[in-house]
């Protein structure tokens, strides 16, 4: 049976490649499922063969940010750790290491940059709101 995926600490995996954040989002999506499983959803759309995704989700067991579980003369592979925490994890590193661990100039670079849509904005706003009372 697969693992529960971990919230990020001390043992977190090393860092995912674009590429393979592609299998994770898969994995997210759907897991357990095997390699075939992932090429479909990911192959298509980036010009990628099997033996790639096979080769990915080698280096992410590696990382330990997936799990393996025999099923007969295949494997299912399933994420370890949630999308949630992954993306709290890189969302951190990106403001610590573009904006010096400060969220506004953040918001700031994505206004000046017209980045930020009247939803966008109006989430924002929301979410303070929240969290100030």
């Amino acid at each position: 049976m697969a693992e529960e995926p971990d919230t990020p600490n001390e043992n977190s995996p090393e860092r995912i490649s674009d590429a393979e954040h592609a299998v994770m989002e898969a994995l997210w999506e759907r897991s357990p499922i095997t390699a075939a499983d992932v090429c479909e959803r990911v192959c298509g759309p980036r010009g990628w063969s099997l033996a790639t995704v096979k080769t990915l989700l080698s280096r992410l067991v590696a990382k330990q940010a997936v799990a393996t579980e025999p099923d007969g003369k295949r494997f299912l592979y399933s994420p370890r750790i949630a999308r949630e925490a992954y993306v709290g994890t890189e969302s951190r590193r990106l403001v610590d290491r573009l904006f010096g661990g400060r969220a506004a100039p953040l918001f700031a670079h994505l206004a000046e940059a017209d980045a930020l849509t009247e939803d966008d904005i109006a989430e924002i706003e929301a979410l303070l709101k929240e969290l100030r009372s």
